[in-house]
């Protein structure tokens, strides 16, 4: 069994402007640490996927930002696609690329955003649902046990009769809740958040393809024909262009009688919005995380972001302040997800010099 590895990079990171914008998105930064996040993802694969068997999908603008920060990997591997048309044509493309180099592909499919701890066990996960997915008995999703009712988070429900033991075929798929039902879902047990993680062989997603989204699969082949040939890009910005936008999880996972779900049993968030970065960083006796040069009084349980410019907060709780030098954001916690309200206005409004 070889393994290969899909590292979606095109997103934007709406959520985290101002730092993300189109040319350097949230995956390009540093959060935490001294790597990307990208790059903490990739390095994260070490051990279990080869680097030449690695995969980037990306778009035209941030190409440029990923070969920098990962040089090591072959710069055919970084996919470019032409338009972004959601995560089924992204994976689909992906797929078809590395099904032509190795028919038998086992295929993990990874965000390039999420923060994951504990790596032994996100590896005895991986390893287990390969081999799973390489007898060819299902698509395999990730499933993380909840620990809060979280409403930011998709869920997934099983049936709790495992077919082996952690792993279980999945039931129903469920929106992002209200607190009242997540808090139902956390209860019943039997309910958990979905990672946006799947393995899979490369065939028998492309099957599933096939079976539910027809005109998907259709395009994929012509991409897959013209794999090696001097009419591939061509090929690729016609058929691309074409396709319908609509996510993996809408378009197959919803609908598949092949899904299952596999817990893992690590520490995972996937960084959603700027109250994440605060709930996950260390914070000093007010309950405050300060990055930068920054004064604060009578200031509590606030995140405050200003590495090039002194910044005073002084009388306020429970903020969200990120000063950049082109853009300052200053927001209540609990209103972090609306930060993307801000991108879609700069857009209406063609004021592109801040996205």
């Amino acid at each position: 069994m070889k393994i290969y590895a899909v590292v979606m990079a095109g997103g934007v990171g709406s959520r985290f402007w101002p730092r993300s914008k189109e040319k350097t998105p949230k995956q390009l930064l540093k959060i935490f640490g001294e790597n990307t996040m990208i790059q903490d993802t990739v390095k994260r694969l070490k051990g279990i996927v080869d680097d030449e068997n690695i995969y980037i999908i990306t778009n035209k603008i941030q190409k440029a930002g990923i070969l920098t920060q990962l040089p090591y990997l072959p710069i055919e591997n970084i996919i470019e696609e032409p338009f972004g048309r959601n995560t089924a044509a992204c994976i689909g493309l992906a797929s078809v690329i590395i099904q032509h180099k190795d028919p038998d592909a086992v295929t993990l499919v990874l965000p390039a955003d999420h923060i994951i701890e504990g790596k032994k066990e996100f590896h005895d996960t991986l390893l287990e649902a390969a081999e799973f997915a390489d007898r060819g008995r299902g698509i395999i999703t990730i499933g993380i046990p909840p620990t809060r009712p979280e409403t930011g988070y998709g869920y997934i429900q099983i049936d709790e009769v495992g077919v082996l033991d952690h792993i279980f075929k999945v039931l129903t798929f469920a929106e992002k809740p209200n607190y009242a039902t997540a808090v139902r879902f956390v209860d019943a047990g039997d309910f958990f958040w979905n990672s946006g993680m799947f393995i899979w062989r490369t065939d028998v997603i492309i099957d599933e393809i096939n079976t539910y989204m027809p005109e998907l699969y259709e395009g994929l082949i012509k991409i897959k024909e013209a794999i090696g040939t001097s009419d591939f890009q061509s090929v690729l910005a016609n058929v691309y262009g074409k396709l319908k936008k609509i996510s993996i999880d809408y378009g197959i996972m919803e609908k598949s009688k092949k899904v299952y779900l596999i817990k893992g049993h690590f520490s995972w968030s996937d960084v959603g919005s700027w109250e994440t970065v605060y709930e996950l960083s260390s914070k000093d006796e007010d309950g405050n995380t300060k990055v930068g040069n920054i004064y604060t009084d009578m200031v509590v349980d606030s995140y405050i972001y200003s590495p090039d410019k002194f910044t005073a907060v002084i009388g306020l709780d429970n903020l969200i302040v990120i000063n950049e030098d082109d853009a300052l954001l200053i927001c209540k916690r609990d209103k972090s997800q609306d930060v993307k309200k801000v991108v879609d206005y700069l857009k209406y409004n063609k004021i592109t010099d801040h996205i």
